[in-house]
């Protein structure tokens, strides 16, 4: 007789549906976002919104009296969502201007490419055999999309490219940087400084010039809302939570199954055609990525990792330290 799956075993299948497919959609938000808004300061409301509704509640849970937050924490904050969010997410929402939300995703996914990269340069860890094979293939992937040859624009591609090293700098930047402890309230106030730093921009690039009100449509509109409550605010706690909950190496699957949702669903609502290019780039792509993620996992992690960055920096990395 077959065993019912327990309450934690559903919620588990729960949170990490709610990752797959909602992380998986935010390309797709931000298409629909840039219909009728200017891509650097609509990031930057995103963020700013999301980040002061995340403080608001997650800075009054947990430990409040060790963890708390002064000017240390927010200068931390301010170093680390520069790349996290404005070359990282800004470079994203700049991209894909140009390039299709399906295509970006999987370029996007370069990610934890790159930070096996960059912990192996400036962390020293040792790359198993598995995470070196899984580096050749799914640069050979992303080479295949950016290729100037192909149907991808060469500028957004290469921006999309800089943006997943940037996301890559920031979460190993992050390692120790004098965040809070409390993972949400790191976030929340690497999201306000991602945030500001974008409408700084964005009005720097002259973006203000773009802003007309009356001319964003709704559907726009409900695309910033769902990026803030559900990309911002729903995947991010699921996943946190994921992260205490369930097995680091099955969290770690939303890294090769976002970029697949992201591919269906620019090409069931967007129209975005799917070639053969697109096809073979993104399988080699996400096969590199999956052999990343399944490589053995560090025995020791630096001290002082945040949750928010452990799964990039444990589960996407197969690095072993030196010492």
């Amino acid at each position: 007789m077959p065993v019912a799956p327990s309450r934690r075993t559903l919620a588990v299948a729960g949170a990490l549906a709610v990752v797959y497919v909602v992380w998986g959609s935010t390309y797709l938000g931000i298409a629909l976002a840039l219909e009728t808004m200017p891509p650097l300061l609509t990031a930057g409301v995103r963020f700013l919104v999301a980040g002061a509704l995340l403080y608001a509640v997650a800075s009054r849970l947990g430990d409040r009296e060790d963890d708390r937050v002064g000017s240390r924490q927010w200068l931390a904050a301010l170093a680390t969502g520069g790349p996290l969010f404005v070359i990282g997410n800004g470079g994203v929402v700049w991209g894909q201007q140009t390039v299709a939300s399906g295509v970006a995703a999987l370029i996007v996914a370069s990610v934890a490419l790159w930070i096996v990269v960059l912990d192996r340069v400036l962390f020293g860890r040792r790359l198993s055999g598995r995470a070196i094979a899984g580096l050749l293939i799914g640069f050979v992937g992303v080479a295949i999309l950016v290729d100037p040859r192909g149907d991808v624009d060469p500028v957004g591609g290469l921006v999309l490219a800089v943006a997943s090293v940037g996301w890559a700098v920031g979460s190993l930047l992050s390692r120790g940087a004098a965040l809070p402890r409390r993972p949400l309230v790191a976030a929340a106030l690497q999201m306000l400084a991602g945030g500001a730093l974008l409408l700084v921009l964005g009005a720097a690039s002259g973006e203000l010039a773009d802003v007309d009100p009356a001319g964003f449509s709704a559907r726009s509109l409900g695309a910033v809302a769902y990026l803030v409550v559900f990309g911002s605010l729903l995947a991010f706690s699921a996943y946190v939570w994921l992260l205490r909950a369930a097995r680091t190496s099955l969290v770690a699957t939303y890294a090769y199954v976002n970029p697949v949702v992201a591919v269906a669903l620019g090409w069931l609502v967007l129209g975005e055609g799917v070639t053969v290019r697109t096809l073979v780039a993104g399988t080699v792509i996400v096969a590199g990525v999956a052999l990343i993620v399944g490589a053995p996992a560090p025995k020791r992690e630096p001290r002082g990792t945040p949750a928010v960055v452990r799964l990039l920096a444990r589960a996407a990395s197969a690095a072993r330290p030196v010492v």
